[in-house]
C-alpha cells in the first residue's frame, strides 16, 4: 500500500493539481492559473493532430493485432509440423525491447539501402522514403507495432485455447459442424474473457506507445507520426512546460480510464459463455 500510494496515487493527485499551475522557473514558483493550460490545449493544433494520429493508430493497430494474434493462436494450436518452432517465431518479437525492434525496422525502411527498398528495386518500383513521407510515416509506425504486439496477444489466446476440452471438438464433429462453425459457435464465445483482457491491454498500449518513435520518426515529418504520449514527452521534457504537460496527462488518464470502464461494463455481459 505504501508503494502504491507513493508511486501511483500521490503522483496522480499531484499531476492533477499541477495541471492548474504554470511552469516554475528560476526565481518564480509555480502560480495558480486555473484552466489556462486546458484552454491552451484546446487551441493547440499540434495537440489535436497528435490526437487524430493516435485515434488512427489505435483504430488500425488494435483490430489488426488482435485478429492476427487470434489467427496465429488457432494455427499453432493445431497438430502441425514444426509447431514449437512456429510458436517461438511468433513470440520472438515480443521479448525484444522496443528500441531494438525500432532499429530492426529502421533498416527495413532506410531509403535506397533498406530491405524493403531492395525488394522494390528488384521489382522495378520507384524508391520510397517510408519514414520521411507524411503520407506513409504513420503507416510505417503502425506496421512495426502490429508486428510487435500480435505475438504478445497470441500467447493469451493460445493459453485459453489449450484449456478447452477436446470433447467440444468431438461433439461438434459428430453434429457435422464445419471448422468455421466450430470457431464461431464454440471457440469464439469461450474466448470472450480473453478477448476482453486483450482488448483493454491493446487500448492502453495504443495510447502509451512512444519509445519506437524516438528511433523511427521523432514524430515527423511535420508531426505526421506524433502520438499523444510522444507529444506529452516533448512538452514536458523538451519544451519544459510542466504545467501544460500535466494537463495533457490528466486528459490522457481520464480518456483511458473511461475507455477501460466502458469496455468492462459493455463487454462484461458477453464474456461469460452460458
Amino acid at each position: 500500500m505504501v508503494l502504491l500510494v507513493s508511486f501511483t496515487h500521490y503522483p496522480a493527485v499531484q499531476t492533477f493539481i499541477d495541471s492548474f499551475r504554470d511552469t516554475p522557473r528560476a526565481g518564480h514558483a509555480a502560480a495558480w492559473v486555473g484552466l489556462e493550460n486546458y484552454r491552451a490545449m484546446v487551441s493547440d493544433p499540434v495537440f489535436w493532430k497528435a490526437v487524430r494520429n493516435n485515434l488512427w493508430f489505435a483504430g488500425i493497430t488494435i483490430p489488426c493485432s488482435i485478429a492476427l494474434a487470434l489467427v496465429m493462436a488457432l494455427w499453432v494450436n493445431e497438430r502441425i509440423a514444426g509447431r514449437a518452432f512456429l510458436r517461438m517465431a511468433y513470440f520472438t518479437p515480443t521479448v525484444l525491447p522496443m528500441i531494438a525492434v525500432a532499429n530492426i525496422w529502421l533498416f527495413f525502411y532506410t531509403p535506397q539501402y533498406g530491405l524493403l527498398e531492395q525488394v522494390r528495386g528488384a521489382l522495378g518500383l520507384e524508391a520510397q522514403n517510408w519514414l520521411g513521407d507524411p503520407s506513409t510515416a504513420l503507416g510505417a509506425v503502425i506496421a512495426v507495432t502490429v508486428w510487435k504486439e500480435a505475438g504478445f496477444f497470441m500467447i493469451f489466446y493460445l493459453a485459453a485455447l489449450q484449456t478447452f476440452s477436446p470433447s467440444l471438438r468431438e461433439a461438434a464433429s459428430i453434429e457435422g459442424a464445419s471448422r468455421w462453425q466450430f470457431f464461431r459457435r464454440v471457440q469464439w464465445p469461450l474466448l470472450m474473457p480473453t478477448t476482453l483482457f486483450v482488448l483493454v491491454n491493446a487500448f492502453i498500449n495504443a495510447f502509451r506507445m512512444v519509445d519506437h518513435l524516438f528511433i523511427l520518426t521523432r514524430g515527423g515529418p511535420d508531426n505526421a507520426s506524433t502520438l499523444l504520449l510522444y507529444y506529452l514527452y516533448e512538452v514536458g521534457f523538451s519544451f519544459w512546460d510542466t504545467g501544460y504537460a500535466a494537463a495533457i496527462t490528466v486528459v490522457l488518464v481520464v480518456v483511458l480510464t473511461a475507455i477501460a470502464l466502458l469496455q468492462f461494463f459493455v463487454l462484461d455481459k458477453r464474456v461469460h459463455y452460458k
